[in-house]
């Protein structure tokens, strides 16, 4: 499908500033080739955030982003309305493996809870940055487990990055929400586009990584995500979607038009399993 979407000019400052399982920079030409040509006429909705690749590249002037991670959205807040504050904090934060292994302690505490917001986004971003891959990882208790990654000199402080996304979320329309993907679907109507960045389906058990959220998600929730998909086009609302390439995801969404892309991904734990796959574009458009 061509897209002879006219862009306004980008500000290339405005990107991801931590790293996540996922991430949709690699595929950001077949994504904005799916994109609806005029997809500055709706309000863009994305209720799987992450890293925020695909928002961060289109920078529409109005938007819903969603993400269950509440620490996430927690860094993007504080991003938006404490920078200062934050950028002060990260440079507090010293690149030593015990020093890293003190600050990722610290959510095994009951006073964790009461850590202010500033300190908390401080601390997810130091340790996405120096933390083994940059892989943000939990543990069913919700405890953030990657190892210390022994980097030589981490940029935990991409202070342009974050100047021009807090001016960014702060010059347009965008509302910062965290909870249940479906909350943020069910009020939707024809004026909103949503792209859909869930949690894949595994391959293969050795390929399963969902450790980003608390819990993972299984072959329930995928099935549920679609019932959803089928609600938005019940309503006419507009969605692209991304997922692996697994027989089972095809089924699913057998209805809609799939589109075949090539993405390399380096989070299998089996090292020999690693690179070019093949993932799926699904939308409900033509």
């Amino acid at each position: 499908m061509k897209n002879n979407n006219k862009a306004m000019a980008k500000n290339k400052l405005i990107s991801p500033f931590v790293k996540w399982v996922g991430g949709k920079r690699q595929l950001m030409d077949a994504i904005m080739e799916a994109m609806p040509k005029n997809i500055s006429n709706y309000t863009y909705v994305e209720p799987f955030l992450g890293g925020g690749a695909v928002l961060f590249h289109i920078q529409p002037k109005n938007a819903i982003v969603n993400d269950f991670n509440s620490e996430l959205i927690n860094v993007y807040n504080v991003v938006k309305e404490n920078l200062d504050e934050l950028i002060a904090d990260l440079k507090k934060h010293r690149n030593e493996s015990e020093y890293f292994y003190h600050i990722r302690s610290l959510d095994r505490s009951e006073d964790f809870a009461k850590t202010g917001k500033i300190q908390r986004a401080s601390r997810l971003i130091y340790l996405n940055k120096t933390c083994y891959n940059g892989l943000y990882r939990v543990n069913n208790a919700g405890e953030f487990n990657s190892p210390f990654g022994r980097y030589k000199n981490p940029n935990i402080i991409n202070e342009p990055v974050l100047r021009a996304v807090s001016s960014y979320l702060n010059s347009n329309n965008i509302q910062i929400l965290s909870g249940d993907y479906d909350d943020v679907l069910k009020n939707l109507d024809k004026n909103s586009f949503v792209y859909l960045d869930p949690p894949y389906h595994p391959i293969s058990e050795s390929s399963n990584f969902t450790g980003y959220i608390q819990g993972g998600w299984n072959i329930f929730d995928q099935v549920r995500l679609r019932k959803a998909c089928d609600e938005l086009t019940k309503k006419g609302v507009k969605f692209l979607l991304s997922n692996s390439a697994s027989g089972f995801i095809k089924d699913q969404y057998r209805n809609y038009n799939i589109s075949i892309v090539k993405a390399t991904r380096s989070i299998n734990v089996d090292a020999g399993k690693r690179g070019e796959v093949e993932e799926l574009l699904i939308r409900n458009y033509e």
